[in-house]
């Protein structure tokens, strides 16, 4: 298949969205398909909507040369009219979608405004490619019945599983204070803030938090976090160490005791499978996905919004009993250890295009225009 692949900027930026996108092409490329990436400038939102709207001249998403065409949903207010004037010859569009814009936390009329433009964009695709039942319901909930959709579920084998169990159990039972992990961009909808203010209450000898991610996505919100754990005399507990390398992660993630991040919605997660393929047990809010692979009790928990007192009584408890930190640690690796890795994620998301161009173009040969305008190939 020829794929066409819009995204905002670089495919290299640092989220678990353009992560799932990066590796979803590498493996479709290598499983023989040709993929260019189309990237439109990004700005401000009511900028991108504005273009969206009277949209300049763009030679690649005019020109019919591709057999379907993804675009990832977070370039939503770009892309409306768009796909409402394709020509009917056009490649068939698919959404992308990790979550939706509107279900992070802000202001309500802010976020009735957005639900509008992504309803109105959810519209004018002919199909989707969700990370998880909890973001295909969402849209659902937003649009009605779908048209043709899979749900290709993340993968966390992209670091490896580089701990053995005796390792694991071996990290667990060493004294001292527990090593949390928060793993994720520092904005606003990742949680940062009641996070620090919860472990604040809890006695500074049981914990340490390591924060890494990137810091310049929000950096107002950054400079916030940061003032905060300065006004909390929390600077010896929080560091924030920005984004890291892989091997930096990996060992990170190895020194690690839970991963904790349980005022984040997420439409899936990555961060959080990665981080129980080297055993650390989740600290995950009970909303959004995490359900889909936390098992509360199990291989994590599900910490409530408002359950503030019952995250701090958990880690006091986790400190005090290295057993059921243990048993947690283990089956939260085996958990990631079942998982299918991204190459089922990209064998889910081939079959499903190759029906839908299928349906498209149904004659064997097809004729496309041939490119000639300057593109990104990956």
């Amino acid at each position: 298949m020829r794929i066409g692949l819009v995204i905002y900027g670089s495919l290299d930026t640092l989220t678990g969205g353009y992560l799932y996108d990066h590796i979803v092409a590498r493996e479709l490329e290598q499983r023989g398909h040709e993929l260019e990436i189309i990237s439109l400038p990004q700005g401000p939102y009511l900028f991108n909507l504005a273009r969206g709207l009277f949209p300049p001249k763009h030679p690649l998403l005019r020109k019919r040369h591709y057999e379907v065409l993804l675009q990832d949903e977070l370039c939503h207010p770009s892309l409306l009219r768009l796909n409402r004037h394709h020509h009917p010859s056009s490649p068939p569009s698919v959404a992308v979608v990790h979550h939706l814009l509107s279900s992070e936390p802000r202001a309500q009329w802010s976020n009735l405004f957005l639900s509008a433009v992504e309803k109105s964009y959810l519209r004018t695709v002919d199909g989707f490619i969700f990370n998880s039942q909890s973001t295909r319901q969402s849209v659902e909930a937003m649009v009605g019945d779908l048209r043709p959709q899979v749900v290709a579920y993340p993968a966390g084998d992209r670091l490896g599983f580089q701990l053995s169990t005796e390792d694991i159990a071996s990290r667990c039972r060493r004294p001292g204070p527990l090593q949390l992990l928060f793993l994720g961009n520092i904005v606003p909808r990742k949680g940062i803030l009641p996070l620090i203010e919860t472990l604040a209450g809890i006695d500074r000898r049981l914990w340490r938090l390591s924060v890494v991610g990137g810091l310049d996505f929000d950096p107002d919100h950054a400079e916030r976090a940061r003032q905060r754990v300065r006004q909390l005399d929390l600077s010896d507990q929080i560091t924030f160490l920005g984004a890291l390398s892989e091997e930096r992660l990996s060992g990170q993630l190895c020194r690690s005791h839970l991963f904790c991040m349980p005022f984040s919605y997420e439409g899936f997660g990555i961060a959080m499978l990665e981080a129980m393929a080297f055993g650390l047990p989740a600290l995950s809010s009970a909303e959004g996905a995490a359900a889909e692979t936390v098992t509360h009790g199990s291989n994590g928990f599900l910490i409530a919004p408002a359950d503030s007192g019952g995250l701090r009584a958990l880690i006091v408890q986790l400190h005090q009993d290295r057993d059921q930190l243990t048993r947690l640690s283990l089956e939260a690796y085996r958990a990631a250890t079942k998982r299918p890795g991204w190459q089922h994620t990209a064998a889910t998301i081939e079959r499903f295009l190759e029906t839908l161009v299928s349906a498209q173009y149904p004659h064997a040969d097809r004729d496309f225009d041939t490119p000639t305008d300057q593109h990104a190939k990956r």
